[in-house]
């Protein structure tokens, strides 16, 4: 656990960023790490131990302070991040109906396929743009919009507005608040912050299902 953390507080403490980013991972090294990063949190569905909102804020600080291009960093990793979504969409689209359609699974259903499909028919697209927002939900719902069979060039259209939407407000939040004297002695409480902001409306959504489901049995 400990190297985790370690990890982590790499890449969300500014001055640990700029220190690995002028080391190992100097110059080129250090946009391919952290665009991978970007990447692998949708593409390859580790989102749930990435640090996401909270590494891109920290991004924009280091950006703010010199140690990165922001123009540079905020294109490309707008592109790891719709990039990313795109392996997650395919590898839902080829993949999610095999695993969803084992009748005996514990874990898969094929009624999580008709109600992942019913939920966008519903919704439409709107949800993956929400869903950059929200870290675990960000992870899986490309891979879910590919398991429904969302028709692919809608979903290339919001993923992009979405893409675009979280990369650029976060990394430019970070660019100009990051020099704000409160913000930089309180740091890694406006981490925390973001974190608990981000994780939010997701627990809004479980407490809401959870008095439904309640309610339903009443």
């Amino acid at each position: 656990m400990a190297p985790i953390l370690d990890v982590w507080h790499s890449l969300t403490d500014p001055e640990k960023l700029i220190h690995l980013l002028s080391g190992a991972f100097s110059g080129w090294m250090g946009y391919a790490l952290l665009a991978g990063i970007v990447f692998a949190e949708t593409g390859l569905l580790v989102g749930l131990f990435l640090p996401g909102d909270s590494l891109l804020f920290t991004i924009g600080v280091v950006a703010g302070a010199g140690g990165l291009d922001i123009v540079q960093i905020t294109l490309l990793l707008t592109a790891a991040s719709v990039i990313g979504d795109q392996s997650g969409y395919f590898l839902g689209h080829r993949t999610g109906p095999r695993i969803f359609s084992r009748p005996d699974s514990s874990l898969f259903k094929q009624e999580y396929v008709t109600r992942t499909m019913q939920f966008f028919e519903r919704h439409g697209g709107k949800p993956l743009i929400y869903a950059k927002f929200v870290p675990v939900v960000r992870t899986f719902a490309p891979f879910m919009a590919g398991v429904g069979k969302m028709r692919y060039l809608r979903f290339l259209s919001f993923n992009i507005f979405g893409g675009i939407g979280w990369v650029v407000s976060m990394t430019t939040a970070g660019y100009f608040l990051g020099g704000v004297p409160l913000i930089r002695r309180n740091f890694e409480k406006v981490v925390i912050g973001i974190v608990v902001v981000s994780v939010l409306p997701l627990l809004i959504q479980f407490l809401q299902s959870r008095r439904a489901r309640v309610a339903s049995l009443a």
